[in-house]
């Protein structure tokens, strides 16, 4: 069958490269296929709203864009690496976990009146300060390396753009890749925490899961009002985290080597960077894909996916399940 664009991408165009020397993570086509033959007949409407939208009540455009920034500058590690427990935080009438207890806490700092969208605020944020934001359940995971990021990111914002990401958003061209000029290609220039690469047997390898994921969420929340969208979102892969390789492994896509599968049992930290977190980050991108293309075959193509819906449906079933999943110190997710 024809290929679609997102095969094209520099992110997928390397991970082929892992798939194929892989030692310890399998994609099944076979399982691919059986589970295509089921989910591309659920409800897949195209998402949209704020990220956040449970429980924001942002409208201007540039607010949004500034907010969410935030969001994609903190959105990794929300599992403690000793005790295993969920991040998890409560923001109007209910306890919110992983991620979303992260932009519970957001809102409720900027709703204090604490400015987070501010890039000389970032700049100069202490780590008291940022634990008084992310106040939860337990302390947020590498709280330390959090402040390094947020001190960074936002001194870029304040000197290049005059303290605010939708400024940046600006400068760019509306699309993930447009000749070194598109946001996907400038965030991972320009902003070091997104630079999202791995080295897989002497090979690099592209996974940019929070830049991506960033564009994703400003698409979501600002196309069908006409403020913002992505013009190569059929370009736009999955995203390489800790919770989509727990579903792909659950439904039979992944398999991983005895070894690999009983030191996640066993809560053993994958380092960062190690052929097996790479694999497991590249089959996810790799599965996705073809799960997509494989959901596509069967939908009218009125009704075609695009990867990130097929990530949310998978996230989104698992992201507070009690099944085991890799655990790796990283701040790229």
């Amino acid at each position: 069958m024809p290929e679609s664009p997102v095969w094209s991408s520099p992110v997928l165009r390397s991970v082929r490269g892992v798939v194929d020397r892989s030692r310890h993570v399998h994609t099944s086509v076979e399982a691919i296929e059986e589970v295509a033959s089921w989910m591309a007949f659920e409800e897949f409407a195209f998402p949209s709203g704020r990220v956040d939208g449970a429980f924001s009540d942002r409208t201007d455009p540039a607010e949004i864009i500034d907010t969410s920034f935030f969001y994609a500058v903190m959105n990794f590690a929300f599992t403690d690496f000793d005790s295993e427990v969920k991040f998890a935080a409560d923001y109007r009438g209910r306890t919110w976990s992983d991620s979303e207890g992260m932009f519970a806490c957001v809102n409720q700092a900027l709703d204090d009146g604490v400015p987070l969208t501010n890039g000389a605020f970032l700049a100069e944020i202490s780590r008291a300060e940022l634990n008084r934001v992310f106040s939860g359940n337990i302390e947020i995971p590498m709280l330390d390396e959090r402040v390094e990021i947020l001190n960074t990111a936002g001194r870029i914002l304040a000197d290049r753009y005059d303290g605010s990401a939708h400024r940046f958003v600006a400068d760019c061209a509306p699309a993930m890749y447009a000749n070194g000029n598109g946001l996907l290609e400038r965030l991972v220039a320009e902003f070091p925490r997104f630079n999202d690469v791995s080295s897989h047997d002497g090979h690099e390898v592209q996974l940019h899961k929070l830049a991506q994921l960033w564009l994703w969420q400003l698409h979501m929340a600002l196309a069908s009002g006409g403020a913002f969208a992505v013009a190569d979102l059929d370009r736009m892969t999955a995203f390489a985290d800790y919770i989509v390789p727990v579903a792909l492994r659950l439904m039979g896509i992944l398999s991983y080597s005895a070894e690999l599968e009983d030191a996640i049992n066993r809560g053993e930290l994958i380092p960062a960077d190690s052929p097996e977190e790479v694999e497991i980050r590249a089959h996810t991108l790799y599965a996705t894909a073809l799960l997509t293309d494989a959901n596509n075959q069967i939908r009218p193509p009125s009704q075609s996916l695009v990867i990130p819906q097929v990530d949310f449906r998978l996230w989104k079933s698992y992201h507070a399940t009690f099944w085991p999943h890799h655990l790796t110190r990283t701040i790229m997710y």
